[in-house]
């Protein structure tokens, strides 16, 4: 009686103590299990324009926290939000939020809000990139899709050098002239313009997999190239160009991506270009991006960082173009900065120098930018 009650103990105790992964922790028994994590990044940013006046704030970037569990063996359910990006009555922006079905061959079937697979920067978490902000080839105002919601589709080859994702979602776009500005309709506002989108991605790697996170930690060498590929057409249900004060209602999108990246010997060196025809409504809008109611929207950008201290400490810098139709002159950034890796993308210290010229393609439009911001991941 005594062996078998010290024996329910230690049962039980191994059901409880939870284990540490790769995110997060995770309590599991059997098939099932709950794992809970999230992401705390403050960020101090400080803007410096060309003949205009400084100006500073502190806030949190991001305040992510994450539940992700299953009941049943291949199943599973993911729930993610942010509280750092609340605005206007979105208190909450909803993230992550979708149920996973994995088949025996691997594919993995999504259905509800998730990442759209399209640009490797944008693929590439938040909480692993090199520089503080995401380039303009990662960056949802200019282009890349968002997170979305519909039904989304992923996989690998056997030997993992292949992966794949496609998806078709219903996706929305905040009708400013000076971007292209998708959003998911998880968190949408009133003059958003709706619309379906479809479209893969397939990337492969060589000598070792590249995986979506910046920095060269292993020191292990590897190449990868990707493309992906979409097209976003508006339904009707929701143009509102003259309630919102002019602002063009956007009639389809397609976008294409070309990315290569390379890890090895402390480099980690990503590049990629994107491209985007965009249509109005209104044939004859002009203004922003759009010349007579179209734009080709092409984005560039290189980045690269070399670990000075191998997993500690990382210098870094960048370069990114962004060019369109109704532009004077593209408008260019270029960057460098330093990361300190505590325990590395989990505890970091970043700091971001970033210098702009010809701002949303207005000539001599410059600002400089200082962003410094700590990372704590669990």
């Amino acid at each position: 009686m005594q062996n078998s009650s010290i024996f329910s103990g230690l049962l039980l105790t191994a059901l409880v103590v939870p284990s540490i992964s790769v995110a997060g922790v995770t309590f599991k028994d059997g098939d099932k299990y709950v794992k809970i994590g999230g992401r705390i990044q403050m960020q101090y940013h400080m803007t410096d324009p060309d003949g205009g006046e400084k100006t500073d704030e502190l806030f949190f970037r991001r305040l992510r926290p994450y539940i992700e569990g299953s009941l049943y063996k291949n199943w599973k359910g993911k729930i993610q939000w942010d509280m750092g990006k609340a605005s206007g009555e979105n208190e909450i922006a909803i993230k992550d939020a979708y149920m996973q079905y994995k088949t025996e061959g691997g594919t993995k079937v999504s259905v509800g809000n998730k990442m759209f697979p399209f640009s490797r920067e944008q693929l590439t978490s938040s909480k692993k990139q090199q520089l503080v902000e995401r380039t303009f080839v990662g960056d949802h105002n200019y282009g890349t899709p968002d997170r979305n919601m519909g039904v989304h589709f992923n996989g690998t080859s056997s030997d993992k050098m292949l992966t794949w994702g496609a998806a078709i979602t219903q996706s929305n776009i905040d009708p400013d002239d000076d971007k292209l500005d998708f959003d998911s309709p998880a968190n949408a506002n009133g003059d958003f313009n709706e619309g379906f989108m479809v479209g893969g991605r397939v990337e492969m790697s060589f000598g070792n997999k590249v995986k979506f996170s910046q920095g060269d930690f292993s020191g292990k060498s590897g190449t990868s190239i990707g493309f992906a590929a979409y097209t976003w057409s508006n339904d009707e249900d929701n143009n509102t160009a003259d309630e919102a004060g002019g602002k063009p209602d956007v009639d389809s999108v397609t976008g294409l991506e070309l990315s290569g990246s390379y890890r090895g010997n402390g480099f980690s060196v990503d590049a990629q270009l994107n491209s985007f025809d965009a249509d109005t409504v209104s044939s004859s809008y002009t203004g922003g991006l759009y010349e007579n109611g179209s734009t080709k929207l092409t984005n560039a950008a290189l980045e690269a960082g070399y670990m000075v201290s191998p997993k500690t400490l990382e210098l870094v810098l960048g370069y990114q173009t962004q060019d369109a139709d109704n532009y004077a002159d593209a408008w260019n950034r270029s960057s460098f900065g330093a990361n300190w890796y505590i325990q590395k993308h989990k505890i970091k210290v970043q700091m971001t120098y970033r210098i702009n010229e010809n701002m949303k393609g207005t000539t001599d439009n410059d600002e400089n930018e200082l962003f410094l911001q700590t990372q704590y991941v669990f």
